[in-house]
């Protein structure tokens, strides 16, 4: 009993591997698996296809009838006609119904080319009913007629059928069975010499065979050529696209973090300009403590852009010393401190016991940390919170910056690091800065060969961590 259990395990075993093998060799050798727009497009194709050559159709159809009618058998011929036109008429309301189908849905894509495909079993059925039966009333002998009519059905499917290679390879093998079947059936009926012409027959089947299966090859490969250019120039269009994006939302932010500043700037000027407050040395001294300010503002908003530009083109320079981190944690959160005050939160530092020395760029550094700090101030809330801690690993150094304020949504990710893109755009007005900090200090980490990551919860906070590498003496 448990021999018998073990075969049927190991025989379903084989059955999945094969049944994966099969899949794997459908959708990367024969490509039949497509994505949405992809398979859409061919199902679009092919019907189309298929209505615009309705009449074409028609007119073969009509015409293989009346010849089989007239030489051969009334009664056959006008039977396999209302078969070939029931096939016809299931096909071409399927069709129309594509015509009209909105598009958006792989699934729908799928299920029209699975119906497709049935549509194609019963009218390649019909044909081939309709050759065998030609075939058998003639006997055995030259068989002109019905390998015709095959040889061109085959060809109608190479040229017509490529846009789904499914059909296309459904068709060819109905087709070449039957093509194969008609030449072979005489053979062994009349078994005759190699001199016989029955002989040359099945060669030129075969020689046949290989032209319209070359045929087929060649329109193709044409076709699946124009998806992959059409699928290259749509991904071209998104990329520009998405750069124009990125463009506006750059000229957004830069006009934007530019204007107020300045227009500030140019008020506190104008307004000493005219001698407004000539007799009052404190107000003017406040005037231009704003006007300084804000153009610090400018200055940092220079700097960022370019910081940008220079790691884009990869002339950012870096000069590496032996440095004491929690020394310079302490030194970026008292310059900090005063900005703080400002939002009403307090900073806490907790630094390891024992003295922690990295290899980095002293000033880049700071750079990373002052644009951590001023981002958990800027998202606390007022009378928050934010902690500092540094610790050592066994891999490096890592430092936890933490914030209790409104936490950053899942997904966000990408924003987090993007360029020119912040969480929220009420944030940013509401907060200011350009979205280039983060970005910035994630290149500056990763030169360093250390990283920076965050976790945060909606509501509760978040925390942003770098890591540095340990410390080569």
């Amino acid at each position: 009993m448990t021999v018998a259990q073990g075969d049927g395990s190991t025989h379903r075993g084989l059955r999945m591997t094969l049944a994966l093998w099969m899949r794997r060799v459908g959708r990367h050798t024969l490509r039949f698996e497509a994505g949405s727009t992809r398979l859409e497009k061919q199902v679009r194709d092919y019907s189309g296809g298929g209505l615009a050559l309705f009449w074409k159709r028609q007119g073969i159809y009509a015409g293989a009838a009346f010849l089989c009618s007239y030489y051969y058998s009334f009664q056959i011929s006008v039977l396999c006609y209302l078969f070939i036109q029931i096939t016809e008429f299931y096909d071409t309301g399927l069709s129309l119904r594509i015509r009209t189908w909105k598009g958006g849905s792989l699934r729908q894509a799928r299920r029209y080319r699975n119906l497709l495909l049935l549509s194609s079993v019963f009218s390649s059925t019909a044909i081939c009913v309709f050759i065998s039966l030609v075939a058998r009333m003639e006997g055995v002998g030259n068989h002109f007629m019905p390998l015709f009519f095959l040889f061109a059905a085959g060809l109608f499917a190479a040229v017509n059928n490529h846009q789904i290679p499914q059909i296309l390879y459904l068709r060819l093998a109905m087709y070449i069975a039957v093509f194969l079947y008609i030449p072979i059936k005489d053979l062994w009926v009349v078994n005759p010499p190699l001199t016989s012409v029955l002989w040359l027959q099945l060669a030129t089947c075969i020689y046949v065979l290989f032209f319209v299966v070359e045929c087929s090859t060649i329109f193709l490969g044409f076709y699946r050529r124009g998806l992959d250019q059409l699928d290259a120039l749509r991904l071209e269009r998104d990329r520009v696209q998405a750069a124009y994006d990125v463009k506006s939302q750059f000229v957004s932010v830069v006009s934007h973090e530019l204007r107020t500043p300045l227009t500030s700037i140019n008020g506190a000027l104008g307004l000493l300009r005219t001698g407004a407050y000539a007799g009052d040395p404190e107000k003017a001294r406040s005037i231009l403590e704003v006007a300084h300010k804000n153009s610090m503002r400018l200055s940092a908003l220079i700097n960022d852009l370019l910081d940008l530009q220079k790691l884009e083109a990869g002339h950012m320079s870096y000069s590496f010393d032996r440095i004491d981190l929690p020394d310079l944690v302490e030194e970026s959160i008292e310059s900090i401190s005063g900005f703080a005050e400002t939002y009403g939160v307090k900073l806490e530092f907790t630094a390891p016991p024992t003295a922690v020395f990295i290899s980095a760029d002293r000033a880049r550094i700071q750079q990373v940390l002052d644009n951590l700090l001023s981002n958990a101030v800027k998202f606390s809330h007022r009378g928050g919170t934010v902690e500092i801690r540094l610790e050592t690993t066994a891999n490096g150094t890592r430092l936890h910056v933490r914030d209790h304020g409104t936490g950053i949504p899942e997904g966000a990710r990408e924003k987090v690091f993007g360029k020119f893109s912040q969480v929220d755009s009420s944030d940013r007005r509401a907060h200011g800065g350009t979205g280039l900090g983060l970005a910035i200090a994630q290149e500056i980490m990763q030169a360093h060969g250390g990283s920076i990551d965050y976790t945060s919860q909606i509501g509760k906070g978040t925390t942003f961590t770098i890591d540095f590498p340990q410390d080569v003496q």
